[in-house]
């Protein structure tokens, strides 16, 4: 018969127990110590233009969610950056960073509008067509710095930056010769194309341009977690990018999964651009992204490279862009574009500090 544990042994053994529990909150919480700090740093600047922070935050809050069209303005704002954020969680997920969103969201809301008009005469057609070429465009704009980077070892934060300015500058090329007389825009695609906006079932919604983009984007994040956690595809992406050497070791084909990982993130990029051309304007224009794809890399960094992290970041970072908006009588419009930068630097920061900590506690 075994001798009882002494009674200071039991206290020891649940601490060490709850330590990894700690680590694991610990760790979890991290985006939201940035983004508290990141507020609290802009509220200093708000008190230095005179006004008082928890008031402007108030209005600001209340805009965006207290009535149906602030909240309808805060989901359209929301929705490129579910694309954006989660075609960059993606690379990230495979140890690649993908710089390249911004061009790839251009470059397939472009190929939506063409293939939109085109099948002008097939209204049967015109979506799917229109959404097929999106997702197409971006995963071939993608691709391309996934195959320099598995061929030539070529990085892919250089070749996705040059990708951007390469498809803004062929977009404007290519697009004199459809773009309509003294415009900056293409045609208007064929009503069969447009993606219908929400307020027509949820008429709190009035007014307000959200559209079915966001179930579109909605549905890929799901999509995005079933393919990452449920599938062999998934395992191999994040195999690689936990460790490359222990997963060539494994059997895995490193460029073959990279060249995925980025294929894979610009077809899902390209699909965001038909928020703009397909659920709004129904036409592409010149400048239309307006670095959705830029922010897209914070909201992958605030949402932890996790789809539902994604979704919680997006629609942060949508009520900041319209909130900026609302609140501009009353302080700079400058300060969102601060927030935005304190969220991503602090995001980093705030990281590394809780991983060091949290490996203590283990």
């Amino acid at each position: 018969m075994s001798a009882a544990a002494p009674s200071h042994a039991v206290p020891a053994a649940r601490e060490r127990r709850a330590r990894p529990r700690l680590a694991t909150a610990l760790e979890l919480s991290a985006p939201l110590i940035a983004v508290v700090l990141a507020l609290a740093v802009g509220g200093a600047f708000i008190a230095a233009t005179g006004e008082d922070p928890l008031s402007v935050y108030g209005y600001m809050f209340q805009q965006c969610f207290g009535t149906g069209y602030g909240l309808g303005q805060t989901l359209f704002k929301a929705t490129p950056l579910l694309f954006t954020g989660l075609a960059v969680a993606l690379g990230f997920r495979a140890g690649l960073f993908n710089i390249g969103a911004e061009g790839q969201l251009y470059f397939g809301g472009f190929a939506a509008a063409l293939a939109a008009v085109a099948c002008a005469g097939a209204p049967a057609l015109a979506l799917p067509a229109a959404l097929v070429a999106a997702a197409l465009a971006g995963a071939v704009w993608g691709a391309i710095p996934g195959v320099l980077k598995a061929r030539f070892g070529a990085h892919e934060v250089i070749d996705t930056i040059m990708m951007n300015f390469i498809a803004f500058a062929l977009v404007a090329f290519f697009g004199r010769s459809v773009f309509q007389l003294a415009t900056v825009r293409t045609a208007e695609i064929p009503p069969a194309a447009a993606l219908a906006r929400l307020d027509g079932w949820f008429p709190a919604l009035h007014g307000a341009p959200v559209n079915l983009t966001l179930l579109l984007g909605l549905a890929l994040l799901a999509s995005a977690w079933w393919l990452l956690f449920r599938t062999k595809l998934g395992y191999e992406l994040r195999a690689v990018g936990l460790n490359p050497g222990a997963a060539e070791y494994g059997g895995i084909a490193i460029g073959a999964t990279q060249v995925k990982a980025l294929a894979l993130s610009g077809a899902v990029a390209g699909l965001g651009g038909v928020n703009f051309v397909l659920g709004y304007k129904h036409y592409f224009e010149l400048g239309f992204s307006a670095g959705a794809g830029f922010l897209g890399i914070a909201v992958a960094l605030v949402g932890r490279n996790h789809p539902l992290g994604v979704a919680i970041a997006a629609l942060f970072f949508g009520a900041l862009s319209y909130g900026g908006l609302v609140i501009n009588a009353r302080v700079p419009k400058e300060l969102i574009e601060i927030l935005v930068a304190l969220v991503i630097l602090l995001a980093i920061v705030v990281q590394q500090v809780v991983e060091r900590i949290a490996r203590g506690l283990r």
